[in-house]
């Protein structure tokens, strides 16, 4: 993945996706505790994919934004769909390009028509951003070929400092309509709980196979903890983080601020 610099007729947008790819892939120090919780996030999702397809399998990646785990994939033999609303965003996408196949399909992912289905279909960060998040499912399912699988990661609606409400408690989620799609934590409107997980998977068909709970508050920077990361080396920050993750499921479930699932789509 190529680095790229900043230029003055940069679109709006793409000065947005840099000062993330800053954080994410470039090195930038000024915020450790997203960095850690992206890499954490990052390396995850990338082990679920080689766990369950080989190189030339191919991957639709809903609402990629600056596409870097796109470009990562794509650079590891995979056949990757890049798609999100932000159709300008592929030239931004493209400058980093280095090599390996990815192919862009810009647009809302529920009205969209693919020609194939996806042998996984990554929905990292997206699913706390839309008021229906069962419809959400349910169509991501249907872009799957039988035996596919499901990548999702999303915030940890256990987490003990999350104040947002579950779906399962909103009698009307078309109130929020007017504001989903909205991006970073700003646009969250609910945060789904290991139950919700199980019930959305079931209506929409699918399996969970794994969930993994991963980034606790030091690992986050969270609860005053980010002046912690300054001083602390990585391998001890990794440590504690291992630690965390091998605690019992309650207890994960309260330190934990992030939630990846990993879900299959049934042979027909």
């Amino acid at each position: 993945m190529k680095k790229i610099t900043p230029q003055s007729d940069w679109l709006e947008s793409w000065n947005y996706s840099y000062k993330y790819d800053l954080l994410e892939i470039y090195g930038d120090l000024s915020n450790l505790g997203y960095a850690y919780a992206y890499t954490n996030r990052f390396q995850h999702t990338l082990s679920f994919v080689q766990q369950v397809a080989p190189p030339g399998a191919k991957i639709l990646d809903v609402a990629a934004a600056q596409g870097n785990f796109s470009l990562a994939l794509a650079e590891l033999g995979y056949i990757v769909t890049w798609n999100d609303l932000r159709s300008e965003l592929i030239d931004y996408v493209k400058l980093k390009w280095e090599k390996g196949t990815i192919n862009f399909a810009p647009g809302n992912v529920f009205t969209l028509d693919f020609p194939d289905s996806f042998d996984i279909i990554l929905i990292l960060e997206v699913i706390e951003h839309v008021a229906h998040p069962d419809d959400f499912l349910k169509k991501i399912s249907r872009l799957v070929k039988p035996g596919g699988y499901i990548i999702m990661s999303t915030p940890n609606g256990e987490y003990i400092r999350n104040r947002l409400p579950k779906f399962s408690d909103c009698q009307d989620p078309s109130q929020f309509e007017s504001i989903q799609f909205k991006p970073d934590s700003d646009g969250h409107i609910f945060l789904l709980h290991l139950d919700e997980v199980y019930s959305l998977a079931h209506q929409a068909g699918l399996t969970v196979q794994k969930i993994q709970l991963f980034n606790n508050p030091l690992t986050s920077g969270y609860m005053k903890m980010s002046s912690l990361l300054k001083i602390l080396p990585h391998p001890v920050i990794q440590a504690v983080e291992k630690i965390s993750s091998s605690s019992p499921l309650f207890l994960q479930s309260k330190l934990h601020t992030g939630t990846i699932v990993l879900l299959s789509c049934p042979e027909k």
